[in-house]
Order: C-alpha cells, then structure tokens, then sequence
C-alpha cells in the first residue's frame, strides 16, 4: 500500500533506474517452519524484491502460531492440568508464551 500521492508508476520507474523490481505474488498461506511451532500467516500479501542479485520476501497478513506438543506437555506439567485442549488456549492467547501461560493456568 502507498501514501497518499505517490504515483505507482513513477515508483516503479525509480525503483527500476537503482535496479530494483518488485512483484507481488499471489498466495493464499504462508507458513514458517520452526522447531518450537510453525508461524502461519493467513491472507498474505507478498511482495518479492530483486535487487543487484538479492531476493527479499516480505510478507504480511493475519499472523497465528501453532502451538508445539512439547510446549503443550511443558504446560501441562508444570500446572498439573490434564485437559490439552485448555492448555493449547492459554497457549495461544499467550502468543505462544510459556511462562505467560503457566502462570495464567496457575490463577
């Protein structure tokens, strides 16, 4: 998205004299794998950037996080609960945060 009185065009124009190009690419999800639970981004916006042999991906969009199994069990030790159900949420309403949900379920 550009500011208010940019002309896209002229942009383009710029960018492509100091060797850059940008494109934007049409997905649906992207996700980033990770050892302590993937980061999945939901109606993304993309844009590729190329410039002098560099590629640049920049990405936004609704962003969630998938909770890991061992950070579940973490949790569920820590606090004695059995119901994983109830601990995935404070997981998740903690933003992935294991102290933060630990100490939530310990109220």
């Amino acid at each position: 998205m550009l500011p208010p009185g940019v002309d896209p065009k002229k942009l383009e124009q710029m960018l492509k004299q100091l060797g850059m190009e940008m494109e934007e690419i049409a997905a649906s999800q992207v996700i980033i794998k990770r050892d302590e639970g993937d980061i999945i981004i939901d109606k993304p916006q993309v844009v590729k950037t190329s410039m002098r042999g560099q590629v640049i991906y920049q990405v936004s969009g609704d962003v969630r996080q998938e909770i890991s199994p061992e950070d579940i069990k973490l949790v569920m030790d820590q606090t004695g609960i059995k119901d994983e159900e109830k601990v995935k949420k404070a997981l998740q309403e903690a933003k992935g945060d294991v102290v933060e949900a630990i100490m939530k379920l310990k109220q």
